[in-house]
């Protein structure tokens, strides 16, 4: 089960852009707490401590306790070039609130595997997260998928995986795949052709800018023997 996250927050006087962009600039992250039918609580946070709760890899599905009251995170605006932290959105939830979050997926026993450890296999990574519906307090904080016994062509649906008590699939219609074992990639004539191609041009690339490079470089040395042969007649 995910544990319980708190982050020290204050409230928010002012909206708007320059607002929010004078907080970044001091070390904090605008965001707001919305839900139950209650007003909306503009907020923000410290963020150096919201990047560290962002790095244990399950922010999104643990239950994190803002400003005195219980939240859910549901949404952070990154920046496109940076990757800082813009904007954190909060649901509001109460104890035992049934949620819908998204569980990142776990694999482990691939060695026991004999369509990987013999057959050379490769898993298939569909789903790297199950969407599932739980209460709030036992979300857990992954899935784990045993590989034991797969052999190439097995596919793993949420099926054949045992969730922990009380958590269920968001979707109940259908049984959908989130991984298969694949046969090994065999690098066919075409792609072999291809790749000595791409290496040909590489290296003709390379060996023209060798010659550019290296005629630069004589032009430089007849300019420095003209510039000493014009000094010497100066000097005469």
């Amino acid at each position: 089960m995910s544990e319980q996250l708190t982050l020290a927050a204050e409230t928010r006087d002012r909206a708007g852009k320059g607002a929010s962009r004078a907080l970044r600039r001091e070390g904090r992250v605008p965001a707001v707490i919305y839900g139950q039918n209650k007003e909306p609580v503009s907020i923000h946070l410290e963020e150096k401590a919201l990047v560290r709760a962002l790095s244990t890899g399950h922010f999104m599905n643990t239950v994190v306790m803002v400003a005195g009251q219980r939240t859910l995170p549901k949404d952070v605006h990154f920046h496109p070039v940076t990757d800082r932290p813009l904007h954190v959105d909060f649901l509001r939830i109460s104890a035992h609130t049934t949620v819908t979050v998204q569980v990142p997926v776990h694999f482990i026993d691939e060695e026991e595997a004999p369509g990987i450890k013999q057959g050379n296999g490769v898993l298939n990574v569909v789903r790297h997260e199950v969407e599932l519906v739980c209460d709030a307090s036992e979300i857990p904080s992954e899935i784990t998928i045993s590989l034991k016994g797969r052999e190439i062509g097995d596919a793993i649906h949420i099926s054949d995986v045992t969730l922990p008590k009380g958590v269920e699939p968001s979707v109940d219609d259908r049984d959908f795949t989130i991984a298969t074992i694949v046969p090994p990639t065999v690098p066919t004539a075409e792609d072999e052709a291809l790749e000595a191609e791409v290496a040909e041009a590489q290296a003709a690339e390379a060996a023209e800018a060798a010659a550019e490079a290296e005629g630069g470089d004589e032009a430089a040395a007849e300019g420095d023997a003209d510039a000493a042969g014009e000094g010497d007649k100066t000097a005469e």
